[in-house]
């Protein structure tokens, strides 16, 4: 039966992709354009050879996202979501009129300029940004703005393809000192006879001692949540005080995760140990995410929109 049905959305795939396709103009024109505009940026894209040796702006966004044990490897997997965004707005995106738009022309260059600036002074995220601005003027020169002003959502998800890198511990070391305090305060109402210095959690006979790392304090969890939150409000809500209250909602969900997560490693900890605490500290990072989408589904119940709202015609933008 799941085979029947699989094989039933993998024909409706095919028969839909084949009826817009032959519509879409300029194809031919758009491809050849991009693949010039990322082999730019393939064989100039980096002047920071003392970090990565490479020219390859793309080789070193790999190399960014492989780093601190893939602390930033969304950045691999946000384009196969904006894709399929972008296939989910399909009747949208590509069911009006779509034209030749020379004025596209002017963004690409405003693209080109930022990348010579961002080699320059030897900052590829510069360029990354850059390098897509360039592919969303290209789109625009060959679809026209219309095709712009609907595609703006999802297409500006790729800006979790910047790497922060170092740049994150601006965001990081406060959420360390946050979980860090909110985690040792519970464990202490509950009991147990814990201590902190800055970011380190120990027991008042120093037998353990837990460092609460960025990873722990959320960018990984931070970024994921924060790229879903957007998601979500985007595209379960049409008012916007609604989709905002979601997309800020990313800090506290992931304050709230990474405490649940450091919490539960005290407690453990101190019932059974500190072997058995490691262990869950180690593997159960999933508790973080449980713990926050959780959340993030009954805030969603509670800003669900009127039906009257949901019923009305899609506008431009985010809604379908």
């Amino acid at each position: 039966m799941n085979e029947v049905k699989q094989l039933g959305i993998l024909e409706e795939f095919r028969l839909e992709f084949q009826a817009i396709w032959p519509r879409v103009p300029n194809k031919g024109m758009l491809f050849g354009l991009c693949a010039l505009w990322l082999m730019l940026f393939h064989f100039l894209g980096n002047s920071t050879f003392g970090y990565v040796k490479t020219a390859s702006l793309l080789e070193w966004m790999v190399n960014a996202y492989r780093a601190n044990d893939w602390d930033e490897g969304h950045g691999l997997v946000v384009p196969l979501i904006v894709a399929g965004l972008m296939w989910w707005k399909r009747k949208e995106l590509w069911g009006g009129p779509l034209e030749l738009w020379p004025p596209a022309v002017g963004v690409v260059g405003v693209a080109a300029g930022l990348h010579v600036l961002g080699y320059l002074i030897q900052q590829p995220r510069i360029s990354i940004v850059a390098m897509f601005l360039g592919l969303y003027g290209l789109m625009g020169l060959a679809w026209g703005p219309r095709f712009l002003r609907a595609c703006w959502f999802p297409y500006v998800l790729l800006v979790f393809c910047v790497p922060l890198g170092s740049l994150a511990e601006i965001v990081t070391f406060p959420l360390r000192m946050v979980v860090t305090y909110i985690s040792v305060g519970i464990a202490q109402a509950l009991g147990f006879d814990v201590l902190r210095e800055g970011s380190l959690i120990y027991d008042a006979q120093r037998t353990y001692r837990y460092d609460v790392a960025p990873a722990c304090s959320g960018i990984r969890s931070l970024m994921s949540l924060l790229a879903l939150t957007v998601i979500f409000g985007m595209t379960a809500f049409r008012t916007a005080w609604r989709r905002w209250v979601m997309v800020l909602a990313a800090v506290p969900l992931a304050v709230l995760g990474n405490v649940a997560r450091i919490t539960f490693t005290i407690l453990v900890t101190e019932v059974f140990g500190q072997s058995y605490g490691v262990s869950v500290e180690q593997r159960f990072g999933f508790v973080t995410f449980a713990v926050a989408i959780g959340c993030l589904l009954l805030l969603e119940q509670w800003l669900r929109e009127p039906e009257a709202v949901r019923a009305a015609p899609a506008g431009k933008g985010a809604e379908r």
